[in-house]
């Protein structure tokens, strides 16, 4: 059973950044989406960015230009590299990869890391 590990989330203050990575403990199918996601509490899990196997990244609006994703569809791998960082990008971040063999589609999802940033 395939698996996301995720790495890198922590506390910092305003203005400092943090690398979030996410591997695939095996990979055995074709992978044509990483990205990451972030949720808040009583919030929905929202798009922070995402890159496809051809290396085209989608960031959001929030996060444009302090936020770079970057992505190994062949090993399996994800990395966030966030830079001033602010409070309001508190949260939750989930890895996800989505791919394909055969007939089967995955959409698997890391176990969430907590980034907190102080003000």
């Amino acid at each position: 059973q395939v698996q996301l590990v995720e790495s890198g989330g922590g506390l910092v203050q305003a203005g400092e950044s943090l690398r979030l990575s996410c591997a695939a403990s095996v990979v055995t199918f074709n992978i044509h989406l990483m990205g990451w996601y972030r949720q808040t509490p009583g919030e929905q899990r929202e798009l922070v960015a995402t890159i496809t196997n051809h290396g085209s990244t989608n960031t959001a609006d929030s996060v444009k230009g302090r936020f770079t994703i970057s992505g190994d569809n062949a090993k399996g791998t994800v990395d966030l590299q966030m830079n001033s960082l602010k409070p309001e990008d508190t949260a939750v971040y989930f890895c996800n990869v989505k791919g394909y063999s055969g007939f089967r589609y995955y959409d698997l999802w890391g176990q969430g890391t907590q980034v907190t940033v102080s003000s």
